[in-house]
């Protein structure tokens, strides 16, 4: 598989996330089955984070087992620069520049989480097209090729998790769609290219760890927003669907080996 062979399937697996995407287009439902959709999304993000935080710690845990402690400090100090940089960075931004004018008891707008859980997302798709290129550069065609199945499949479940906060609020324009999947699944077809000629455990640490924060933000979002005396047994149910959608698509990922 040559380099522009590895660049277009990667792209085709980061730009599956469109796939989901159009369930922001769905404007009447009822309350309930607005806040099931909603809280869909956070199990689907819950389940990412673990995944995140698990990639993170094999990285760190590794370097500590070999005893190779320059390794491990530096990983280390990287996922807590990461991890703090994106969520407290989240929390300034909001303030900053997304409720100047509101009150602050006043939740952010579908839009707004939206882009939020696509720039969480598209930081952890990076990491995955950077496996593509690695995969495809050492000549492990066949697990390349997988992966993006795989990753593919899994990314198309991530479009829902990012317009889960429209559902039954407000109807996403087709722009707005074509704007946060571009950041979503983007990064995984700039990953592709370069972890095809650029191999480095630190950036992959360093990107997961910023994904782990924006993802821990937009997740109390979204529980501040659904998680009412009224509505929490469809919201529980929500989460728990997410999760297990989240789950049977990464099951592909070990059917490819990874």
């Amino acid at each position: 598989m040559n380099f522009a062979q590895t660049v277009l399937l990667g792209a085709i697996a980061g730009f599956t996330i469109y796939l989901g995407l159009p369930a922001g287009r769905i404007k009447r439902m009822s309350e309930k089955t607005r806040t099931f959709l909603s809280m869909a999304s956070v199990g689907i993000l819950l389940f990412l984070f673990f995944d995140i935080f698990g990639q993170l710690s094999d990285a760190i845990e590794t370097a500590l087992s070999e005893r190779n402690f320059e390794v491990f400090s530096t990983l280390l100090i990287l996922c807590i620069i990461g991890f703090g940089i994106s969520l407290l960075g989240l929390i300034f931004f909001e303030q900053r520049f997304t409720r100047i004018q509101a009150s602050e008891a006043q939740p952010l707008s579908p839009s707004q989480i939206a882009i939020m859980i696509a720039i969480g997302i598209g930081l952890h798709n990076f990491s995955e097209g950077l496996v593509i290129g690695q995969s495809s550069a050492r000549g492990d065609f066949a697990f390349a090729a997988l992966l993006i199945v795989g990753f593919g499949l899994h990314n198309a479940t991530e479009g829902f998790g990012i317009v889960g906060p429209f559902a039954g609020v407000e109807k996403a324009t087709w722009g707005f769609l074509a704007f946060v999947g571009l950041i979503g699944g983007g990064p995984t077809f700039l990953g592709t290219i370069i972890g095809y000629y650029f191999v480095s455990t630190s950036m992959s640490v360093l990107f997961l760890s910023l994904a782990a924060g924006a993802l821990i933000y937009v997740m109390a979002e979204l529980f501040r927003r659904n998680w009412v005396k009224s509505s929490k047994v469809p919201a529980g149910w929500g989460i728990l669907a997410g999760l297990f959608i989240a789950y049977l698509t990464d099951l592909m990922l070990v059917l490819a080996g990874a």
